[in-house]
C-alpha cells in the first residue's frame, strides 16, 4: 500500500511517519511538506493509495497566513486529486476550534480549518471518496516543539532543562489528547476501523500539570518513580518528559553506601510496589542474618557465585541455594524466614540485583537480627 502524509515533519506527521516506516513494514511512505514541490505533490497524489492530510497553519506570522495554508492549500490538493482521478480515502486533520464555540467562537484558525472540512465533505459527497475528519484536541507526546502551541512541551522542556514555567491560572483546564493514543486512532482509520475522533483524551488543570512534572523532576534526588496505572495521564506524560531531557541530565550518580564488605546502593523506589536495589559483596563476605514480620524479597545474583540461605523462625530446617551469573534465577525471601546471602568467590566481587516489596522505613525497618 502507498500512503501519503502531506505535514510529514510537523508533529503528528513525523509520529505518524514513524509508525508506519517502523511499524508497517508492507507501507510505501511518501512524505511531503513544505520543501516539496507541487510536482512531487502531483507525484505523490497520483500514486497514494491512503492520503494523511496533514499540512496547514496553525502559528502564522501574519493572519493572512490561515487562508493560505489550510484553505488554498487544501483547494490545491483537491484539484490534483480530482485532475488525477485518484479517490482513496483522506485522513483529514482538524482541530476543535472549528467548532467555533465557546472559547473557540472568534479563533481565526478554527474559520479556516472549518472551510476546509467544507472543502473535504464536498470533495467526497462529489467523488465518493471516503473523507475522514479528526477534530484534534490540544495534543501532547514527544517532539512536540516547545514554545509554540504545546503547554505540556513548554512545561516539560523548561522544567527538564531548569526553565521558569509560567502560570496564570492554575484552575485552567486542558482537554489533552496523548500523541500515541493519536497515532493508535489513524492507524485504526488506514485499517478501515477507525472511529472519526480520538477515543481517548484526559482532563488537567495547568496546576495539576506543574505539580505532576514538579514531582518528575525531583525523581532523581528521591529515587521514587511516580504512580502509573496504565493508560493513566501521568504515565503519558512522565514519558513526554522524560523525551526532553538535556543530555546532562539522563546520566544520575547514585548514593553507594559502602563498608569493608562491600555496598548497597537503592536504585528505584514506588509508592506501591517497593524498591529496587544492587547489592556488591567482597570476597568471602556474608550478608543479610535477618528477618521481617511482612517484607518479603526477590534476590537475583547477576554476576559472581553466591550461596542463599533461609529459614523459618522457630525451625531448625534451612533452604539453601546455590546460584551465579552463570544462570540467572530469583530466590524468593519469605516473610517470617531469617536469611543471609554468602559470596563464595575469593577474588570475585558478588553483584546481585535486590527487590523488596517495600521502600525501606528507617521509622519501622521491620527488620530483626538473627542468623540462619
Amino acid at each position: 500500500m502507498k500512503v501519503l502524509i502531506t505535514g510529514a515533519k510537523g508533529f503528528v506527521g513525523k509520529n505518524l511517519s514513524a509508525a508506519l516506516r517502523y511499524g508497517k513494514k508492507e507501507i510505501e511512505l511518501y512524505e511531503f511538506d513544505k520543501e516539496n514541490s507541487l510536482e512531487e505533490l502531483k507525484e505523490y497524489c497520483k500514486k497514494a493509495d491512503f492520503i494523511y492530510h496533514f499540512a496547514g497553519v496553525n502559528r502564522p506570522k501574519e493572519i493572512e497566513e490561515y487562508q493560505e495554508g489550510n484553505v488554498e492549500f487544501s483547494k490545491k490538493m483537491l484539484q490534483i486529486l480530482l485532475e488525477c482521478g485518484n479517490i482513496c480515502p483522506i485522513v483529514l486533520s482538524s482541530s476543535v476550534q472549528a467548532s467555533l464555540t465557546g472559547r473557540y467562537k472568534n479563533s481565526e484558525y478554527g474559520k479556516t480549518k472549518l472551510v476546509s472540512e467544507e472543502l473535504f465533505l464536498q470533495y467526497g459527497k462529489i467523488t465518493g471518496a471516503n473523507v475522514m475528519i479528526y477534530r484534534f484536541p490540544n495534543l501532547f507526546g514527544k517532539w512536540c516543539k516547545p514554545e509554540y502551541n504545546s503547554v505540556v512541551a513548554t512545561f516539560c522542556y523548561n522544567m527538564a532543562n531548569n526553565l521558569p514555567i509560567q502560570i496564570n491560572d492554575r484552575d485552567t483546564k486542558l482537554e489533552l489528547a496523548y500523541i500515541d493514543d493519536v497515532i493508535k486512532e489513524l492507524l485504526d482509520a488506514l485499517d478501515g476501523r477507525g472511529h472519526n475522533c480520538i477515543p481517548i483524551t484526559h482532563i488537567i488543570t495547568l496546576g495539576e500539570l506543574a505539580d505532576m512534572l514538579k514531582k518528575f523532576k525531583q525523581q532523581p534526588e528521591t529515587l521514587i518513580l511516580p504512580e502509573m496505572p496504565p493508560e493513566s495521564f501521568q504515565k503519558k506524560l512522565y514519558s513526554v518528559y522524560l523525551s526532553y531531557l538535556p543530555r546532562k541530565a539522563a546520566i544520575v550518580s547514585l548514593l553507594e553506601n559502602k563498608d569493608e564488605r562491600g555496598s548497597f546502593t537503592e536504585l528505584l523506589k514506588t509508592k506501591n510496589c517497593g524498591q529496587v536495589s544492587v547489592n556488591i559483596s567482597k570476597p568471602g563476605v556474608t550478608k543479610g542474618q535477618h528477618w521481617h514480620h511482612s517484607k518479603w524479597e526477590v534476590f537475583i545474583v547477576v554476576s559472581g557465585h553466591a550461596r542463599i540461605q533461609e529459614r523459618k523462625i522457630g525451625t531448625e530446617e534451612v533452604w539453601e541455594y546455590e546460584v551465579s551469573g552463570e544462570k540467572l534465577q530469583a530466590v524468593y525471601l519469605l516473610p517470617g524466614y531469617t536469611h543471609n546471602i554468602t559470596n563464595l568467590s575469593n577474588t570475585q566481587d558478588l553483584v546481585t540485583l535486590m527487590w523488596a516489596n517495600e521502600v525501606f522505613d528507617k521509622e519501622n525497618p521491620d527488620t530483626y537480627r538473627e542468623e540462619v
